[in-house]
């Protein structure tokens, strides 16, 4: 497998021209029911109002509870198309990141996916569109609405064999998000060397505060940690050369990585239960501010910032930091872990599929518009914001993403699916402390030969 290494020659590109975009828990089962014509008085033409009547099933990763500016972005977007497309009725089905994955390789089983979904880049993707299960979406990415319209470099990631099969509606990048009001209280800097860090976690620890919100039970919160080690450490082409086949998960570099992981562990780094908690379970260590520090994407942005349900008074206290270089490491402190989030797909077997395209086309239009000043996330695609007025938060992040050296999308986004989910198992191993860090590089090794 060709391991995407998203750089700054391509996805950032337009970032330097423009500045542009510069300044779960389970919520299975529920379902949002838009109706047709709601009385608005958009326009549209006779055909629209004539046509026959269609409804799309949409099935989304965003519920109301832990999700609430995106999933209101959403249904802002379907209430819209619908008034502007009086015959067409959208179906939601929100449920949470793990669950929905799950149920994606279900419906998948029986060919029963839904008109329109979520899905992700590289090796996630690739069972699906190899069991023609995707359909090719070239005529949207260069329809009317979408043409030049995307930052570069993140289509491509969703490109197999030349051919586009999804359209990215994210783009994220990974920081440390931490409390200021408790590194103010026990007078602690923003580490910038990864032995400065922990120090941090020692100090916190002795305190008796939680250093690090972790929920690592959906395992790829803490691939993020062991993802940023190896970077630092073994440096980006070691990692991503393992990652892909022509390299190995044994060299040194990226077993110290895992000894790292270990040596936070014991130093008490994380949430007591970190392994057993779910990723919205651990996050709310740090939104209830008992833990000090949370590494995650900047898809969480719109808690700091837009979320009405987040007090102010702890928004006013979220900062962030790259995550610190490592003494003697090979890596560079300017490269993140991220890339193209989210994107949607169209199923090839869809009885509406012209006009699921059609929905997708307007749907990454809307999100793009709007999703900066409406829900805090930044898109994939270009939005010139040298008039809008940014949370600082939003626009120092965007400064750090203009700067980035490279950005190496998540581990088990890039790895095809068998050895995905090794990692991910090892991952939990390891932080479990139920694998020695050579137990883990090794049964890394052997699930990269065999799916590559």
């Amino acid at each position: 497998m060709v391991v995407r290494k998203l750089t700054v020659s391509s996805l950032l590109l337009v970032l330097s021209l423009l500045l542009v975009l510069p300044g779960c828990r389970s919520s299975s089962g529920s379902n949002r029911e838009s109706s047709g014509n709601n009385g608005s008085s958009s326009p549209y033409s006779a055909e629209d109002s004539d046509a026959k009547p269609v409804t799309l099933r949409m099935m989304h990763i965003w519920p109301e509870d832990s999700s609430a500016q995106q999933y209101k972005l959403v249904s802002q977007i379907i209430d819209q198309y619908e008034k502007d497309h009086p015959n067409v009725t959208i179906k939601q089905e929100v449920i949470e990141n793990d669950l929905y994955k799950n149920k994606l390789k279900v419906l998948s089983a029986f060919n029963e996916l839904p008109d329109v979904g979520i899905t992700w880049a590289a090796g996630f993707m690739d069972p699906y569109v190899k069991s023609g299960l995707f359909a090719s979406l070239d005529d949207v990415v260069n329809g009317p609405e979408l043409k030049d319209k995307f930052v570069p470099g993140t289509v491509e990631a969703y490109e197999v064999n030349g051919r586009t099969y999804a359209l990215p509606i994210e783009l994220n990048i990974t920081p440390i998000y931490y409390n200021k009001a408790i590194f103010a209280k026990y007078y602690l800097q923003v580490p910038a060397t990864y032995s400065q860090f922990k120090q941090v976690v020692r100090m916190l620890a002795s305190k008796g505060v939680e250093p690090v919100a972790l929920g690592n039970k959906d395992r790829w919160m803490g691939s993020l940690w062991y993802m940023y080690l190896a970077e630092r450490i073994a440096g980006r082409g070691t990692l991503t050369q393992a990652i892909s086949g022509t390299g190995t998960f044994e060299d040194a570099g990226l077993i110290q990585a895992a000894a790292e992981i270990q040596d936070l562990v014991d130093m008490n780094a994380f949430n007591k239960g970190f392994n057993g908690l779910s990723n919205e379970e651990g996050k709310t260590e740090f939104m209830d501010g008992r833990a000090a520090m949370f590494l995650t994407g900047t898809w969480e942005i719109p808690n700091f910032t837009t979320n009405p349900d987040v007090p102010q008074e702890f928004k006013d206290k979220v900062g962030f930091f790259k995550f610190p270089s490592v003494e003697g490491g090979s890596g560079d402190s300017n490269s993140w872990v991220g890339g193209p989030g989210a994107g949607l797909f169209v199923a090839e077997n869809s009885k509406v599929k012209e006009e699921a395209k059609k929905f997708v086309s307007y749907f990454v239009a809307k999100w793009g518009e709007q999703s900066v000043t409406d829900a805090g996330v930044i898109p994939a695609t270009k939005v010139d914001t040298a008039n809008m007025k940014l949370p600082q938060i939003y626009a120092d992040l965007l400064g750090e993403l203009n700067k980035a050296s490279n950005i190496t999308l998540f581990a088990d986004v890039q790895m095809k699916p068998d050895a995905a989910q090794v990692h991910l198992n090892m991952i939990q191993a390891l932080f479990g402390e139920a694998v020695t860090p050579e137990e883990f590089a090794k049964q890394h090794q052997a699930a990269a030969q065999k799916s590559n």
